[in-house]
């Protein structure tokens, strides 16, 4: 949507997503996909993920060559950056049913699965921490340090889930990073924007995925820290809309709610 409806320059271009995605034909006529009431939204969306990948690429030119996506979803960065992504091994973790489909649909675009993306089928909440054995059977390997990304998944996950997490990622070899991001409360979301948060609570519930958590920025620091980072630090959604959205002259702004945690091991 963000390629569709707003102005150049683009934040993140990603056609592919759609693609794989495949809607039917009446797709930008539903209520979630209006373009003005989404604007906000999607800018958070493109934003977190822009991050994500401008962190990818930082420590790939520092020697790093394994990126980690827990939650990976319709994650389409190593199709649309074949060129990084060449240089490193890519594992995209995410649930069994859905990462088959997405196994299916690669294949049936001509992408294929290639030899430096690895699937790594995981349920987060009845893994009970192990799907760090599954990752390394994937061909990770854990004594090389990595970029580790969790994207619009704790919200999805228990406290307990999410702390289980942390402290595996915690245990990889020195120099790994881990970008995390996490909902805030309502009452630290701009007043503006908390209708939209009320909403998409409401349609996460609606569709059988309810939000399960919600954090303050000093309880994931707390938790990240408990987990045994050696430095763990926050980012606001701000940060996010100084460095990408300053100076647009269509008033696109990301809108708030969603923050990031950055931590080292």
């Amino acid at each position: 949507m963000h390629v569709r409806a707003d102005p150049p320059p683009h934040v993140l271009e990603d056609e592919i997503g759609l693609r794989i995605a495949d809607p039917d034909d009446g797709w930008r006529t539903r209520p979630d996909m209006d373009p003005q009431a989404t604007r906000g939204f999607r800018a958070a969306v493109v934003a977190r993920a822009r991050f994500i990948e401008d962190l990818v690429i930082e420590q790939a030119g520092r020697g790093v060559d394994q990126y980690v996506l827990l939650g990976a979803g319709l994650d389409t960065f190593a199709q649309r950056a074949p060129e990084a992504a060449s240089h490193l091994s890519v594992f995209e973790v995410d649930r069994p049913g859905p990462q088959e489909w997405k196994r299916r649909r690669l294949t049936a675009l001509g992408h294929g699965v290639p030899d430096r993306l690895h699937l790594v089928p995981v349920d987060f909440e009845t893994s009970g921490g192990a799907w760090s054995e599954q990752l390394t059977a994937a061909g990770f390997d854990p004594g090389r340090p990595a970029v580790v990304a969790s994207s619009g998944v704790t919200m999805y996950l228990t406290e307990e889930a999410t702390a289980a997490t942390l402290r595996q990622i915690a245990r990889l070899a020195p120099g790994s990073t881990l970008a995390m991001t996490f909902l805030l409360p309502e009452d630290l979301v701009a007043e503006a924007d908390r209708p939209g948060l009320r909403a998409s609570t409401a349609g996460a519930r609606g569709s059988g995925t309810p939000f399960r958590s919600f954090y303050t920025p000093e309880e994931m620091l707390r938790l990240a820290r408990e987990a045994g980072f050696g430095e763990a630090r926050h980012v606001p959604g701000t940060v996010l809309a100084e460095r990408y959205f300053a100076g647009r002259t269509d008033g696109l702004r990301p809108s708030t709610g969603e923050d990031l945690l950055l931590a080292t091991t």
